[in-house]
């Protein structure tokens, strides 16, 4: 668990990233605490992946500041972001497996990449995390014959082979039904407090993300309108969370009334 006052494992201050005229990110702060679990929800199109993206190092921001462990992450220091690379780890979206590759050649790809271990070293680590997640019976089947939920935990191995402190998700139940959504956010947060990394999860889930997280932030409009405990968040009356948090309710609310001046103009006769 997380203690306040914590220093944060990863934070970022004013961060903003324009794509032509468009200006997703508008200075976006958000600290993360170390051994936490930190959703950013949002809708759609709202920047939650360009956000994340930005943290690993996969886009470089216009301005602001990244710091990792209270260190600023500065690109004219290449020392510093080695050595977060090395700490950090991505899982996209897609999974980005290898269809080439077997499930054990894909797990340890990032220690083949990124290390001088051996052949020998770099296997019996792949082994041992498929053991953990219960895939070492599918390691020399292919991706394309995994069902989705074993092809996100293959993903997840190897997110997991290089020992990150810190691991980020972007959207893991994109497309997925509710049932397979609820399994992933299970093996999230199982294996998060089994390993202890930090994890930031950016997810249009909020139902899930309520459960799993130990803190919620809400962007919307380029920045973070609101960071907190789920409590928190489901008791906060600010507008901007409010209406994200309470859509299906005023959905609801707005069908209720159609459904009335319906009835009204054409009343049931009997």
């Amino acid at each position: 668990m997380t203690t306040i006052g914590q220093t944060p494992l990863l934070e970022a201050r004013g961060l903003r990233k324009r794509f032509g005229d468009n200006e997703v990110l508008k200075g976006v702060d958000l600290a993360v605490p170390p051994g936490s679990v930190t959703c950013v929800v949002g809708k759609s199109g709202t920047g939650k992946s360009v956000f994340l993206k930005c943290l690993g190092g996969v886009l470089r921001p216009d301005a602001g500041e990244i710091c990792f462990e209270g260190k600023p992450l500065r690109a004219d220091d290449p020392g510093t972001r080695t050595a977060f690379r090395s700490r950090c780890s991505y899982l996209f979206q897609s999974n980005a497996l290898l269809d080439s590759l077997t499930v054990l050649e894909n797990v340890y790809l990032p220690l083949e990449q990124t290390t001088r271990l051996s052949r020998r070293e770099f296997t019996r680590r792949a082994i041992a995390v498929l053991e953990q997640l219960e895939l070492a019976e599918a390691r020399d089947r292919y991706p394309s014959e995994l069902s989705g939920g074993m092809q996100k935990r293959v993903a997840l191995a190897r997110a997991l082979v290089t020992g990150p402190q810190l691991v980020l998700f972007d959207e893991p139940t994109a497309g997925l039904d509710p049932l397979r959504r609820n399994a992933v956010f299970a093996m999230i947060a199982r294996y998060q407090r089994a390993l202890g990394f930090t994890a930031v999860v950016v997810t249009h889930d909020l139902d899930e993300a309520l459960v799993v997280a130990d803190r919620v932030a809400l962007l919307d409009g380029g920045r973070i309108r609101f960071q907190g405990t789920p409590a928190e968040f489901s008791a906060c009356a600010d507008e901007s969370v409010r209406s994200f948090r309470d859509s299906v309710e005023d959905l609801r609310r707005e069908i209720a009334r159609v459904r009335q001046a319906s009835n009204l103009s054409h009343p049931t006769t009997t």
